[in-house]
């Protein structure tokens, strides 16, 4: 522990941590629905249903805070000379990784970070889903082990890595200038939002920090299992948890229970379940949804194809209506988290280097 104190690069990312905790219940009192201050999947199902590719009139909304997220990262990587593109890693897994991230996330309400948002917020019923997440983080580095991986990345000089930036500032102009053809809800969960020049200011800062520290909230729960306490990420993600706890005292937010708690319900195997996909997948692509966000923000296009599936997986689980509400989760969306399992198992199998097991 002493060791990876006296390390500075740990200092700035417990300062990341920070500032997303921080971030996190302080959106939420501006204005963002109740304990999702911060949520990937919950903004890139309602980006997604503002750009039509569903029709759930109470979630179509041009997360701001999206578009900060990947623009952040890019201007970082320009501005520190680490934008390189590069990609070419088994294209349709991480395509398919994508669309079962949200998967999971959609089924649980919610991704990794709003886990943690909800959990210092007094939101008993997502113990379950922390115990998938770590359960899939282990599960993922027990692939790794074995051998399993989607292929290396490689340095591109088509600047194929400026795709993915180019497309999210094709969204910035439409959140501002805001076209016939892209929807806004009036009413619902994507009408409740922070003013959208903090909410974006925030996503910049939080994409720039990011791109820096290489935060992610399934990164550090990983490292503490290869690393143990002398992983920088591990302490990161501490101090997130810690200032999101406080900002939630401080801010009247903590209601500790099972009932009654706002973008959650009492599906608790379920939540395992999701979050067990939802762990396994983020390890064996390199990260969480967040994560995903800002290496396609520097110019990794293989992560480029997951935020693109993604974005499927947003617009599926809600025109599908696989996603979880305050009433539970639907059938359909039990067999979605299975197929996904599935997808995981076969992963496993397809992408196994026979010669390290």
């Amino acid at each position: 522990m002493r060791l990876a104190l006296r390390d500075p690069h740990t200092w700035f990312v417990m300062l990341a941590g920070s500032l997303l905790g921080l971030a996190g219940v302080m959106l939420a009192v501006l204005g963002n629905p109740q304990n999702s201050g911060i949520c990937v999947s919950c903004f890139l199902e309602n980006s997604a249903g503002a750009l039509g590719l569903h029709n759930n009139a109470r979630m179509q909304y041009l997360r701001p805070e999206l578009i900060g997220f990947v623009l952040g990262s890019t201007l970082a990587a320009i501005g520190f000379r680490e934008f390189s593109s590069k990609g070419g890693s088994a294209p349709l897994p991480r395509l398919l990784s994508g669309v079962f991230l949200i998967v999971g996330c959609s089924v649980f309400i919610g991704c990794p970070i709003k886990l943690f948002l909800r959990l210092t917020a007094g939101d008993l019923t997502t113990l379950t889903g922390l115990l998938g997440l770590v359960g899939g983080g282990w599960l993922g580095l027990k692939g790794l082990a074995a051998g399993v991986d989607l292929g290396r990345s490689s340095k591109k000089s088509d600047g194929s890595g400026f795709w993915t930036p180019l497309l999210f500032v094709m969204l910035l102009l439409f959140l501002f200038v805001r076209p016939g053809f892209v929807l806004f809800s009036e009413r619902g969960s994507a009408a409740e939002a922070a003013p959208v020049l903090i909410a974006l200011g925030i996503g910049l800062l939080l994409g720039a920090v990011a791109q820096r520290t290489r935060f992610c909230i399934t990164g550090g729960i990983r490292d503490l299992m290869i690393m143990g306490t002398r992983a920088p990420l591990f302490w990161g993600f501490i101090v997130f948890v810690l200032v999101a706890f406080v900002a939630g005292l401080a801010t009247g937010n903590f209601r500790p229970g099972f009932y009654g708690q706002p973008g959650a319900h009492l599906d608790m195997i379920w939540s395992f379940f999701g979050m067990l996909l939802v762990g396994s997948v983020s390890v064996l692509i390199g990260g969480c949804p967040f994560r995903q966000l800002i290496k396609a923000g520097e110019g990794d296009a293989d992560a480029g194809l997951v935020v693109i599936g993604m974005f499927l997986g947003a617009g599926l689980v809600q025109a599908w209506q696989l996603a979880g509400t305050a009433a539970g989760v639907p059938l359909y969306g039990k067999i979605a988290v299975v197929i996904g399992l599935a997808f995981i198992l076969l992963n496993l199998l397809f992408f196994r280097d026979r010669a390290v097991a």
